[in-house]
């Protein structure tokens, strides 16, 4: 059960065996653990974190200052890390990028950018009509249902509608460098997000 919260930087490049790997540059972490979760009192067993980073005291509510009464660091995002048996670490240890290494693999998960209302032709990537005049059928759906049966639209017809904006999740990512330093992770290839946006980024156990 190894994972961090971070904040997407954006897109850059390097060299890995001489080749050009594009990598997504992530500042993970520093976090601390905020609560230990416990099957017997909590249901199941979990590691809450949070990332430690400036916030004004007047943009916490009264429940999550009290909820982190008894940590020392300032802390705005929190996440869980769900374990099988019951999770290791202490209330207030830090977590550091140094968890990961190069060249191991990881899952990340975010949300998607929003993309606001869109029509289908670029949310479900549909074909449109033709553009020449007079056909007045450029960019709509076209039927989306008989008259006579079943004289409804059927649920799930692919329509218009708010685009993005959706949790996802990137599997068997590679980790191509690693800068405790600057707590830095760069991983090959892109992430969900834009920049500025928090990801999960939890360690493969199967590495």
């Amino acid at each position: 059960m190894r994972g961090i919260i971070g904040k997407k930087i954006g897109m850059t490049h390097l060299y890995q065996d001489d080749k050009f790997v594009p990598v997504t540059v992530i500042q993970a972490g520093p976090c601390v653990v905020v609560q230990r979760k416990i099957a017997s009192t909590d249901g199941y067993n979990a590691l809450q974190i949070g990332m430690i980073e400036k916030v004004k005291e007047s943009r916490l509510t009264q429940a999550l200052k009290g909820h982190l009464k008894n940590i020392q660091f300032p802390v705005r995002r929190l996440a869980e890390l769900r374990s099988e048996g019951e999770p290791g670490g202490q209330v207030g240890e830090k977590i550091l990028v140094t968890i990961f290494k190069e060249r191991e693999r990881v899952t990340v998960t975010g949300f998607s950018k929003g993309k606001g209302f869109q029509g289908v032709m670029f949310r479900h990537n549909f074909k449109g009509g033709p553009a020449s005049h007079g056909s007045m059928f450029h960019r709509a759906p076209g039927s989306i249902g008989s008259s006579s049966y079943p004289s409804r639209v059927w649920k799930g017809m692919r329509m218009g509608g708010k685009m993005g904006a959706e949790k996802v999740t990137v599997q068997n990512l590679e980790v191509v460098k690693v800068e405790p330093g600057q707590n830095l992770l760069y991983i090959k290839g892109a992430v969900p997000g834009g920049k500025g946006s928090y990801l999960m980024i939890k360690a493969n156990e199967r590495n």
